[in-house]
């Protein structure tokens, strides 16, 4: 009973810190970004120095704990191991790295009006984009992984998909880190397409490869 009450507790952790992270991850692409393309430099600077700090605070505990939980489920409950959690697992962990390793670090550059706050601010907003571009079918595949009908185990099926997988992910992540922001996720309506058609995607590689 105190096993089976640790596992939904920490379930229950998982999925309330990862609400918390992804919530703030839209505010920040959805709200906050295309308030800023209007608001006036005074207005924009306020909500940078009183805002910003306190949204962020939450954002990346909840990125960490987010991740810390989803690692406590995914090596210590057995849980059942298949392509889509695989795949979802390895977006979840780069997100989580985007956040403390890119976003978190440019924006206190931000913040602190540091001479290269400009491109810091690019870098970090570089990096948030390709987060929401990731957390859409990071989302589909943590869904389809535990309620998902009839998918195989890895050691039962092709490969591929993972691989393909893994390729179109790390191609991803390289461009938020080498590369600019393109197109595909410039503005929120391209990002959430992007999302939406990198989804249907993965999950094309997760059921039919």
């Amino acid at each position: 009973m105190e096993a089976y009450l640790g596992t939904v507790l920490i379930r229950f952790a998982h999925v309330l810190f990862g609400i918390l992270w992804i919530g703030l991850l839209y505010y920040f692409n959805f709200v906050q970004t295309e308030y800023f393309k209007d608001s006036e430099p005074s207005a924009k600077s306020d909500v940078v120095q009183k805002l910003v700090p306190n949204a962020l605070w939450y954002f990346r505990w909840a990125a960490a704990f987010t991740f810390l939980t989803g690692l406590y489920l995914l090596y210590y409950l057995s849980m059942t191991v298949n392509i889509s959690i695989v795949l979802g697992a390895i977006m979840g962990t780069i997100m989580a790295a985007n956040v403390w390793l890119i976003i978190w670090p440019n924006q206190k550059k931000v913040i602190a009006g540091a001479p290269d706050a400009a491109d810091a601010g690019a870098k970090a907003g570089l990096a948030s984009r390709t987060n929401t571009l990731l957390s859409i079918p990071m989302l589909y595949l943590m869904i389809n992984s535990a309620h998902g009908f009839g998918l195989p185990m890895i050691a039962e099926t092709s490969m591929m998909g993972l691989w393909v997988g893994l390729v179109l992910i790390l191609a991803i992540e390289m461009n938020a880190i080498f590369g600019s922001m393109n197109k595909m996720i410039a503005s929120v309506k391209a990002v959430i397409h992007s999302g939406i058609a990198l989804t249907v995607i993965f999950g094309a590689l997760v059921h039919y490869l």
